[in-house]
């Protein structure tokens, strides 16, 4: 009887182990083969044209090899820059036309660059949701608002606007004086006078902006907030690795040097960005807080969602401190990248266009003289502004956008089923001759003197910070630190480029100079 028993048991073990086996097999192939199969047909009936599916990989190698071949070339600044940042996806839609889809391994991809269906998708953000990433490890980078969706994404909205508003830029334009102020002495030791000399601004600009995000966001604690944004950085490469490769469920348990160091680099940033709040929590309860950190984004934010939980009477309306972790992680993900860039690509084009250089010094020596800049002179400086809303154009924050439908629409014309990924890409959009015109590819400030909407002609055609109710909540905050910045050089420097720059423009999340940005900086 036992060994019947016992026979038993081994055959019903076997049994669930063969139907298991089955199941898993049937979910690979399916998440492998039929599943993509299934969506390519179905995006063909709809009139999309595209690659046939290649199992696993898609056009996955391609674009990597693509991708990997245009960043070992430098290019000219004649060349084409979206096909350097984005050769596959060029080469895909000049091949297969506006509409028409792509593959990231097994996942289709639709691209979008009419500015119509653009302005549905940001529109309609309840339906077209923000790409989350499949692989875990990407997702250490930035959570918080960007990520959010429906009823989250509302709550901390709501709670995190009081530190954006335009009067709370006043009392944080001291905090971006100070962190230009000392870029600039370090840039006046090493510029003898009346002489020029070769620096690249690129790392210095890199450092600023993330003083100033370390200042505005963390007050009196930004010498911890330095540490933050050193992890930042590292764990942006890696993340950078991540989302360019296929994802196999489950492998985030296979251990690598990688994957230990991005764990580490996160629990290191989430324990010091938590001793800074629960600091001044601290102070809060005791009624001991400055009144500059009461002027701090991460002041503003503990107090606005403090107010909101009093007004319900419960922490569920509220943010837990790891939510507010994720935040502030994302004020200096966002806020340094996205202005060091914009700094970096304006400083070379006025190098390329030395008549906008005067163009702007004459402005801003006309507004401010040599005396320190104002708040309120920073919002009169149009050239300034048009200088910069051009090179926001050409070298987009964002290159592209991802989104993804929750269940089967119709876009326009196009029948998309449920959870295919949306590619918007910006550059390509904001050098659309079609929308631009002949000289898309050309640096004409010119074009915003009359405002974005008139250069658009009313269209979702300018798009460095998103559109809609989704746009970039830090939009006005990195126009007001990169006016203070572009302002301030203007008024002690001329530059022009050095020989030895090399134009090579890279994705790394935001578009860098892969090769820094040498230039001859000369006192005035």
């Amino acid at each position: 009887m036992e060994y019947l028993s016992l026979v038993r048991v081994e055959m019903i073990a076997t049994i669930c182990v063969a139907i298991l086996l089955v199941i898993y097999t049937w979910k690979v192939l399916n998440w492998a083969w039929f599943r993509p199969k299934k969506l390519e047909n179905y995006l063909r009936k709809s009139g999309l044209k595209g690659n046939p599916y290649k199992l696993f990989y898609g056009d996955l190698k391609e674009l990597t090899n693509k991708l990997n071949e245009a960043k070992s070339k430098p290019i000219n600044f004649s060349d084409d820059v979206p096909q350097r940042l984005i050769p596959f996806f060029c080469d895909s839609i000049n091949k297969n036309g506006k509409n028409s889809f792509a593959w990231l391994g097994p996942k289709p991809i639709v691209f979008i660059t009419e500015p119509s269906l653009i302005k549905i998708i940001f529109e309609k953000h309840y339906v077209y949701h923000k790409n989350k990433h499949s692989n875990p490890f990407a997702k250490l980078l930035v959570q918080g608002l960007v990520n959010l969706e429906e009823q989250k994404w509302a709550k901390h909205r709501r709670i995190i606007n009081p530190a954006f508003h335009f009067e709370k830029l006043k009392h944080m334009v001291p905090a971006f004086y100070q962190s230009c102020s000392e870029m600039l002495s370090k840039w006046e030791e090493a510029v003898p006078k009346e002489t020029s000399v070769e620096l690249d601004v690129w790392p210095h600009f890199q450092l600023m902006t993330g003083e100033v995000i370390s200042r505005t966001a963390f007050g009196s604690s930004y010498e911890e907030g330095r540490i933050v944004f050193e992890l930042q950085k590292e764990q942006a490469g890696y993340v950078m690795e991540q989302v360019f490769s296929i994802y196999i469920p489950g492998s985030r348990f296979f251990p690598s040097k990688k994957k230990k160091r991005m764990l580490e680099i996160e629990k290191e940033i989430q324990t010091t960005i938590r001793c800074i709040i629960d600091k001044r929590l601290m102070a809060m309860k005791a009624g001991e807080t400055s009144t500059n950190n009461n002027e701090d984004l991460l002041g503003i934010l503990l107090e606005s969602n403090t107010k909101e939980i009093e007004q319900h009477g419960s922490k569920d309306f509220g943010l837990t401190t790891t939510e507010v972790i994720e935040e502030c992680k994302l004020f200096y993900f966002a806020g340094q990248d996205t202005t060091s860039v914009l700094l970096v690509w304006t400083m070379i084009l006025l190098c390329l266009h030395p008549e906008w250089q005067v163009r702007a010094r004459e402005e801003v020596l006309n507004v401010f003289g040599n005396e320190k800049p104002h708040f309120e002179g920073l919002s009169h400086l149009k050239i300034v502004t048009m200088i910069l809303y051009e090179t926001l154009r050409l070298f987009p924050p964002a290159p592209i956008y991802g989104r993804r439908n929750k269940d089967e629409v119709k876009l326009g014309e196009l029948s998309l089923p449920a959870e295919v990924l949306l590619v918007i890409p910006a550059i390509l959009v904001h050098y659309n001759k079609e929308l631009w015109g002949e000289d898309a590819k050309e640096f004409k400030p010119e074009r915003f003197s009359e405002g974005v909407s008139k250069a658009t002609n009313g269209q979702v055609s300018f798009i460095p910070f998103g559109w809609g109710s989704r746009i970039c909540i830090g939009q006005n905050f990195a126009m007001m630190e990169a006016k203070m910045a572009i302002a301030m050089i203007l008024q002690k420097f001329s530059f022009e480029l050095s020989p030895s720059y090399t134009h090579a423009p890279v994705a790394v999340v935001a578009i860098h100079p892969q090769y820094g940005a040498p230039l001859l900086m000369r006192t005035l």
